[in-house]
């Protein structure tokens, strides 16, 4: 399978997520989606980065732009984390990897790379950010930055 770049079209889904319901790539024609790829719930960059996105709700909810956060844990993890945490972006499981597989961002151990996609209305991908080391996850700052280049 093709490797998920910039101006190609977004590989399609559908993942159990919180809030009850399937999410599916096509669910976001017109609007456009943002993928954010984390390793694990719980983590504390990951805890970090999603507290981040919650306490920053209006700035991304400005972008015009849903989020949707995929992991490999259980739909009962992301639940928990949600609701320990307060955190507002839908998280979507992906136990068996087969979305962050078709998106290219697994690690040499089969460990999810924190990554950000960027998919416009046409289901094309404007932006991808896949970060080595998941040290760092791309703030709202980035993704403001990120919106402002595609539109």
């Amino acid at each position: 399978m093709a490797k998920a770049r910039v101006g190609r079209r977004a590989p399609d889904f559908e993942l159990a997520g919180t809030g009850d319901r399937s999410y599916r790539l096509r669910d976001y024609a017109g609007s456009g989606v943002i993928l954010a790829f984390y390793p694990a719930d719980f983590t504390p960059v990951c805890t970090k980065q999603f507290c981040s996105y919650r306490d920053d709700g209006d700035r991304l909810e400005a972008l015009g732009v849903p989020m949707l956060g995929v992991s490999p844990q259980s739909l009962a993890s992301h639940k928990r984390f949600a609701e320990r945490h307060g955190l507002t972006v839908p998280l979507l499981s992906d136990p068996d990897k087969r979305v962050a597989r078709s998106y290219g961002v697994l690690g040499p151990r089969g460990l999810v790379r924190r990554s950000v996609f960027l998919i416009d209305g046409d289901g094309i991908i404007r932006y991808r950010h896949v970060a080595l080391f998941g040290l760092r996850y791309q703030d709202v700052g980035d993704l403001e930055r990120a919106v402002a280049r595609v539109r």
